[in-house]
Formats: structure tokens, C-alpha cells, sequence
């Protein structure tokens, strides 16, 4: 069993990188990837982890596109070697990440909504503030009864406290990515909001582009569409990924080293990384 997308305190996800890591051989893993939103600040004491548990570790990143009407993001995989472009990339990221946040949190107060981000800051620790974190708090202060109701109702795309923050192209993301040695996959296709027919035209610009993989397997979509995303994607000659997306307690639907339909990842995706 293994795991080609997941996140730590780094970004938004409720484990340490070497307890993330230290979960993930418990469970009996044997390899990850981590691949936190806009940063490679785990990634060093993941890898330190892996090394002395004997899991294979696999550096990576996820980075956010710039798209509409849905969500796009990149995975960085295997990054051999980072560079500064990628480094220049993933704090011009976070920075704006940070931006985003303490805007969402102004519109809540404007609305009456009695929150503050020193109290972000508390719940998210020392990693990086995400929408997830926002998601809790309002749950904590019974706002709405779940952190999904959180993102329904309030914060996702196009609801009444989204604020976009910077993105990349996708050209300069996998460039960074590929600059550093990495393979470039698109992430959950489903989040895009395409329709079939604009996804296979997607495919091929992505081929032109320079595009490496499909993260085809993800918990948030039906198997009937990660088999359609799989099957697609080996048609374009696409590499084909697969991940459980995993933070930890602030997203409880999703388990480490499980995919779409609560599938276990085989080691056989280990094969979309070899060169």
C-alpha cells in the first residue's frame, strides 16, 4: 500500500511531516509522497523520517492553477533536486495564501461572525492557515455543524466568503516542477468542473504542454469516473497517479494510503514514477 498525495503541518494537514510519515509505516505503507499546498518546508524532515523507518519517500508539492470554473491543481512528484524557481514559486504562494485567509476572516467579522486570527493561528499551529482551519473554527462555534457545511455553505468557490488567492499558469508550474527534477500530474481532474467532452480538449493541450500524469484515483470522485479518468488518460499516454488527499482530522473522509471507494493504493502506481 502506498500514497502519492498527502499533507502536513507544513500546509493544512493535522500531522507533523515525520508524524505523518511515522503513521504512514505504522499502517504499513511503503512509500508516500507529500505533496503539501504551496510548500516544501516538510519535506526535509519527511524524507529524514522515511529513511530511518525504511519507507520510501517521495518529495513533492501541490500547487494551485489558475482556472475556471472549478479548481485546479498541480502535483510536483519526485522532486530530485529543488531549485530557486521552485522555491521563488512556493513562497510567492503562501504569501498570497496568508493574504486570502485574513480577507476571508474580515468578511466573517463584517458579517457579525465573532472571529479572529490569532484564533487561526492557534488552531493551525505552526504550519500555514487553510480554508480547512476556517472550516473548524466556524464548527467550533457552532456556525455549522461540519466542516463540509463550512465549505457548502461558506467558503468554496463561489460561496459568500471565497476569496480567490494568486495563482500560477500552468506552463510556469510545470516548469518549476520539471526545473527541480519532478514530474508534473493534474490533480483530481474532477474538481475542475469540466465537462467530458472539455476534458479530453484539456487533455491535449496538457500533452502539448508538457503535462506528465493524471491523478485519475481520488478519494472525493465516483470509481466510475476515476476507471473513465484512468482508461482516458492511458489513451493521451498519460502516467496515471493515484492518492487519498490526506490531512488528517480536519478532513476525516479521507484515509491514508486509500483512494476512491475507500480502495487501498497498490504499489503497481509506483509505475508513474519511473523514468
Amino acid at each position: 500500500m502506498i500514497d502519492l498525495h498527502t499533507h502536513s503541518t507544513a500546509s493544512d494537514g493535522a500531522f507533523s511531516p515525520r508524524d505523518l510519515v511515522s503513521k504512514a509505516a505504522a499502517e504499513g505503507l511503503t512509500a508516500l509522497a507529500l505533496t503539501d499546498h504551496d510548500s516544501i518546508d516538510g519535506l526535509s524532515e519527511a524524507a529524514e523520517a522515511a529513511l530511518e523507518l525504511g519507507l520510501r519517500f517521495v518529495p513533492g508539492i501541490e500547487i494551485e492553477i489558475a482556472f475556471e470554473p472549478g479548481e485546479f491543481h498541480l502535483l510536483g512528484l519526485d522532486l530530485v533536486g529543488i531549485q530557486d524557481p521552485l522555491r521563488e514559486a512556493a513562497g510567492r504562494l503562501a504569501a498570497s495564501r496568508e493574504d486570502r485567509n485574513r480577507a476571508v476572516v474580515e468578511l466573517l467579522r463584517a458579517d457579525g461572525v465573532d472571529i479572529g486570527y490569532a484564533e487561526l493561528r492557534e488552531l493551525a499551529g505552526a504550519g500555514m492557515i487553510g480554508r480547512p482551519h476556517i472550516a473548524e473554527l466556524l464548527v467550533r462555534k457552532k456556525i455549522v455543524k461540519s466542516k463540509q457545511a463550512a465549505f457548502d455553505k461558506y467558503l468554496a468557490k463561489g460561496r459568500p466568503y471565497y476569496v480567490r488567492k494568486a495563482c500560477v499558469e500552468l506552463s510556469e508550474a510545470i516548469d518549476v516542477v520539471r526545473g527541480s527534477g519532478g514530474l508534473a500530474f493534474v490533480a483530481h481532474p474532477m474538481s475542475l468542473f469540466a465537462s467530458w467532452k472539455r476534458l479530453r480538449a484539456l487533455f491535449e493541450e496538457w500533452k502539448e504542454l508538457g503535462v506528465d500524469g493524471i491523478e485519475a484515483w481520488h478519494p472525493t470522485a465516483r470509481l466510475v469516473d476515476c476507471a473513465r479518468l484512468d482508461a482516458m488518460a492511458r489513451e493521451f499516454g498519460f502516467r496515471v497517479s493515484a492518492g487519498s488527499d490526506y490531512h488528517g482530522a480536519v478532513r476525516p473522509d479521507r484515509r491514508l494510503g486509500h483512494t476512491a471507494g475507500n480502495r487501498k493504493i497498490g504499489e503497481e502506481f509506483l509505475a508513474c514514477l519511473e523514468r
